[in-house]
């Protein structure tokens, strides 16, 4: 089965919604610029790397960069099991799998980035990743530091994230080196981010938390403060306000979603980093990050390839009902005008890489075979760049 995953801060960068501009998914951003009164449009194409990395600006820009990917996945008919996200990206998940709507997931985001930047200037810290040692022994070099410095992510193996007070955290990596570790490197960061340091943030978050509605998963999430496995939404509050000075459990949260039997991560949103982590974290699974239309085609053509896990592409489930076919979009791979192919009719043989009709001068081919249920776009449609096109059935 499929998992998707959200990446956190740290994974923006200049420019990254340009590809995203004349995809019909970019209606999105109209309406996070209308729930944040914010123009998003602007930090997805025009904002530089310095305002980008300021975390009121990174964390919406990254959020919305998600729930278009997230929307484009949702138009081709490619759907998960379950949901989590790091950090940040917990957010993407739970509006992901429908406990926040899209509105207020944006209004948390917001005033989450706003808060941590607030608490982060009144109480200075940073951040470092501590590489090749185990998460007990870190633990060890921060508690032996006479300052404030704590583990804030354990994010695969030999990959922990430290952070607190700049002096503490300097000798808490050197504590860290003469226990084994390879490298401390520094993160540039606004803050120390999943610590007590933001305490203050964590109490302003609550307060806006209480104002939104939280409803039940459609889709189980996995949270960070505890690697489990939630199905209850109004729990949510007290999950998302620890969260903030809570380390982010997320290798542990990689063999949840393992363990709840997801066998293909999609990392959904900007950068590759949770993939990477997954990759280091699991064994035989498939990992593959969509961070722009054209990487929607890659994925189309690498789970049509696959033979292990079906329900990894389920459509439409029973629940219960162990799955006796699934359902496949063809989409376009390109805009312009859509001739079917003549002869196609319902209830047809379609072979692997079949033409299915035309956009403009740029063949569809369909990256499945099966039945041919009916044609999605009509003869003349304009249709955009991996828009659905036609459907069919595969039996299992």
């Amino acid at each position: 089965m499929t998992a998707f995953t959200f990446p956190g801060q740290g994974s923006q960068k200049p420019g990254m919604g340009a590809a995203w501009q004349d995809h019909p998914s970019w209606e999105i951003v109209d309406e996070a610029s209308e729930a944040s009164g914010r123009d998003v449009a602007r930090l997805l194409l025009e904002a530089d790397a310095d305002e980008l990395t300021q975390t009121r600006n990174s964390q919406l820009a990254t959020f919305v960069t998600s729930m278009i990917v997230l929307d484009a996945i949702e138009r081709v008919g490619v759907e998960p099991a379950i949901h989590a996200g790091h950090s940040l990206g917990e957010y993407s998940a739970l509006t992901a799998a429908g406990v926040l709507s899209l509105a207020d997931g944006v209004r948390l985001v917001t005033e989450r980035g706003n808060a941590m930047q607030a608490a982060a200037e009144e109480r200075p810290g940073t951040m470092a990743a501590v590489l090749g040692l185990e998460p007990e022994l870190v633990e060890q070099a921060c508690a032996a530091t006479d300052g404030d410095a704590w583990v804030a992510n354990d994010n695969a193996p030999g990959q922990v994230v430290i952070a607190g007070d700049p002096v503490a955290l300097a000798a808490a990596g050197d504590m860290a080196k003469e226990l084994g570790a390879k490298r401390v490197m520094p993160i540039k960061v606004g803050g120390a981010f999943h610590t007590p340091f933001m305490a203050p943030a964590r109490d302003r978050l609550r307060k806006a938390i209480a104002d939104v509605e939280l409803r039940d998963p459609n889709r189980p999430v996995v949270a960070n403060v505890d690697a489990a496995v939630h199905t209850d939404g109004p729990e949510w509050a007290r999950l998302l306000g620890a969260q903030l000075t809570s380390p982010v459990r997320w290798r542990p949260s990689l063999a949840t979603l393992a363990d709840s039997g997801a066998s293909v991560f999609l990392e959904l949103g900007p950068g590759t980093v949770l993939t990477g982590m997954a990759k280091r974290t699991l064994t035989g699974t498939t990992n593959i990050a969509v961070g722009s239309p054209g990487e929607i085609e890659q994925l189309l053509e690498t789970l049509a390839g696959l033979e292990g896990d079906r329900r990894a592409l389920t459509l439409n489930t029973t629940e219960g009902e162990f799955l006796q076919a699934v359902e496949r979009l063809v989409v376009s791979p390109a805009t312009g005008p859509f001739t079917p192919e003549a002869g196609l009719e319902a209830g047809m043989a379609l072979e692997r890489g079949q033409l299915v009709g035309t956009v403009g001068d740029t063949e569809v081919r369909s990256a499945f075979a099966g039945e041919l249920q009916g044609m999605v776009a009509l003869a003349g449609e304009r249709v955009m760049t991996s828009q659905p096109v036609a459907w069919l059935r595969v039996s299992a």
